[in-house]
């Protein structure tokens, strides 16, 4: 059973369960919570297939603000958690510090880089993953418009949205690709009525499929899609389920893999860098029968087709944060 831990009162301490087993995992979520039915789900779905399989115990918590990074780092160190798994590129500054003074203690950072003996840095190749569902956006659209909604505005965003429009320039030459990102601060992940806002003005300019890149935000602009009856690609978690036959697939960023292995791993857990990408099966397609009906047989061909070619390393796909420009869009 997880060990749930929360964070609460004025001076946001952080409660740990008395009783908690030493060297138990534990797992911090980012900003948006568990159930955000994206990246922190995906995370929250690995550490409980881990622990069903295991019969392990782990623990975890949910943020609140960024000012609690630190301190639920240092307080699941203190309490002889091992490894401590965070979610999230925000935990790179305060993961600095903190390793330093835990030696004997492994981290995992998903999303982020820090350079320490003690720390694994998971990393995803998004843009090969986004190359894929942007080819299947332009295989679909009727328009020949696509739209793209990310998040906060940030280059690992802006890695998305390159790939997606790389994928749908290269089966359709003449695409346009719209791009809007929600905001600038980390409440750009969970502002699913921006999201509604910018979907429908993407609508007004001619998309009739959107790619969210948003964390809880592309709740709603999958929501809205499906209200309007256009299709909406989601990412990081399979969303197809969310509005069956309205999704036309989504981005699979295997956070999930990366915390069930960490778990796995434990005190033992490899450090250095880890990039998962298409070749690893780190990100892809989703094909359910949630969207079955949409992808057919032509276009199942052509994305794979181009997944074993970037897995072969036969196509590259131009990775937005290298020298931040992208080939197919302007940001």
């Amino acid at each position: 059973m997880t060990i749930m831990q929360k964070l609460f009162g004025a001076t946001a301490a952080l409660a740990l369960t008395a009783g908690a087993a030493l060297a138990d995992p534990a797992l911090i979520f980012d900003l948006g919570g568990k159930f955000d039915k994206s990246f922190n789900e995906s995370a929250f779905t690995g550490a409980q297939r881990w622990a069903e399989e295991t019969g392990g115990s782990y623990n975890e918590v949910e943020l609140q603000s960024d000012a609690q990074r630190e301190q639920a780092l240092r307080r699941f160190a203190e309490n002889g958690n091992n490894p401590i798994v965070m979610a999230g590129f925000s935990f790179a500054t305060p993961l600095t510090e903190v390793a330093a003074d835990y030696p004997d203690t492994k981290f995992v950072i998903i999303d982020g880089v820090v350079e320490a003996p003690n720390v694994r840095s998971v990393i995803f190749s998004e843009h090969e993953g986004s190359y894929l569902v942007g080819m299947l956006a332009a295989l679909a659209s009727e328009t020949g418009t696509v739209g793209f909604i990310g998040g906060m505005d940030i280059p690992l965003i802006r890695k998305f949205g390159c790939g997606y429009a790389q994928g749908a320039v290269a089966v359709n030459p003449d695409a346009t690709v719209i791009a809007n990102m929600t905001g600038t601060t980390p409440a750009a992940w969970n502002d699913p009525v921006r999201g509604s806002e910018l979907t429908l003005a993407q609508i007004g300019q001619g998309a009739d499929v959107v790619y969210a890149a948003a964390g809880g935000t592309g709740v709603g602009v999958l929501q809205t899609a499906a209200d309007e009856d256009i299709l909406s690609i989601g990412v990081d978690a399979n969303q197809n389920y969310l509005h069956p036959g309205e999704v036309l697939t989504s981005m699979l960023k295997r956070v999930d893999n990366a915390v069930y292995d960490a778990f796995t791993d434990g005190a033992d857990v490899e450090t250095g860098l880890n990039v998962m990408g298409v070749a690893s099966g780190g990100v892809g397609y989703a094909l359910d029968e949630y969207n079955a009906d949409l992808i057919t047989p032509e276009m199942q061909a052509a994305v794979d087709e181009a997944a074993a070619a970037i897995a072969a390393g036969d196509l590259m796909v131009h990775d937005y944060t290298s020298d931040e420009s992208c080939p197919a869009i302007n940001f």
